[in-house]
């Protein structure tokens, strides 16, 4: 729910004191039953609540839905199957799915984007989760580049593209097996890099912790570390880094 948008509706005259007094009852959550969802978040955060689809039954996921594009907001999902997608899809037509990244996503608003968030992998192989953060961050408002496959097994295909990253105002750096792209990359730019070590490895890189804590013990500086495998979480700080550099807070 838009408050602004409903107080400038009553200023107005086009909806009653009656009708928007109805319409704010469901603030500051809307209680399902199964879910309480969470329409304050964006006058608190800037940021609408985000769903987590992995693990939902597809009968809630529908609902949830439904309920947040009844209200008008663009819905963010992450971590959906092919199957949530095509159950959401039918009752929400404009719901959109990315089988690369897992987002399933309802946009019906035009969004301004603004400044620059670089995304790098070490390989071609860590690209769902940087997918993950690079649409994660566009939904909300940033511009980004993307620069794959540029590892320190074959380091000069990042050091020829030193370039890309002139004008960010943050740099995401995913990888996985023994994860020095992050430390590698911290040593060479003047803004914020936000490590994101992930699963892929042969098994002594232990599902992503040899990544995890490479990127932990960087003595490089300026690095902060999110969790295995998430890219929507570094795509959320590295968006709040994005609209401070830019002065603009929500």
């Amino acid at each position: 729910m838009d408050v602004a948008e409903l107080l400038r509706q009553v200023k107005n005259n086009e909806i009653s004191i009656e009708q928007a007094e109805e319409q704010l009852k469901n603030l500051p959550y809307e209680d399902l039953g199964f879910a309480k969802l969470d329409h304050h978040r964006k006058i608190r955060q800037g940021f609408e609540e985000v769903v987590y689809c992995q693990g939902k039954a597809t009968e809630h996921l529908v609902k949830i839905y439904q309920t947040l594009t009844g209200e008008g907001i663009d819905v963010l999902g992450t971590r959906a199957t092919r199957e949530q997608y095509e159950a959401v899809h039918e009752a929400v037509p404009e719901a959109v799915w990315d089988d690369i990244s897992r987002i399933l996503k309802v946009e019906k608003r035009e969004k301004e984007h603004i400044g620059q968030v670089v995304i790098c992998t070490g390989g071609t192989a860590d690209v769902p989760v940087a997918e993950e953060a690079a649409q994660v961050a566009e939904f909300f408002g940033t511009n980004v580049v993307r620069l794959f496959d540029v590892g320190v097994a074959g380091i000069h295909r990042l050091l020829s593209n030193l370039d890309t990253f002139h004008d960010a105002n943050c740099v995401i750096a995913v990888a996985g097996m023994e994860g020095a792209l992050a430390g590698v990359v911290a040593g060479l730019v003047d803004v914020p890099v936000i490590a994101v070590p992930t699963s892929v490895g042969y098994g002594a890189s232990f599902g992503g912790l040899s990544a995890l804590l490479t990127m932990l013990n960087s003595c490089a500086n300026g690095i902060t570390t999110v969790n295995i495998d998430n890219g929507y979480g570094a795509a959320y700080v590295a968006t709040q880094i994005n609209r401070l550099a830019c002065g603009k807070r929500s």
